[in-house]
């Protein structure tokens, strides 16, 4: 059975990205920010799209970025 990738808005992102120490880059074409880490250089590409939900393909790219598992992000996500 695959994994089960949460629903997520761009808010919740965010709050999980600013955890994990990244920090506001600069703003990229349209609704696209780029968002990067200063302790080892990674960075990622967030849609601000306000409250609509993030696509499943888009979130497993970003947590790629994040090097992080979907089970660290469900972990990070409950812990407010």
């Amino acid at each position: 059975m695959g994994k089960k990738f949460p629903a997520v808005n761009y808010r919740e992102i965010l709050k999980i990205a600013k955890k994990l120490g990244f920090r506001f880059y600069r703003q990229a074409k349209g609704s696209h920010e780029i968002w990067r880490r200063n302790s080892d250089g990674r960075q990622t590409t967030l849609l601000n799209h306000g409250k609509k939900i993030i696509k499943r393909r888009t979130l497993k790219a970003i947590l790629e970025d994040f090097q992080i598992s979907l089970e660290e992000f469900v972990k990070l996500k409950k812990d407010k």
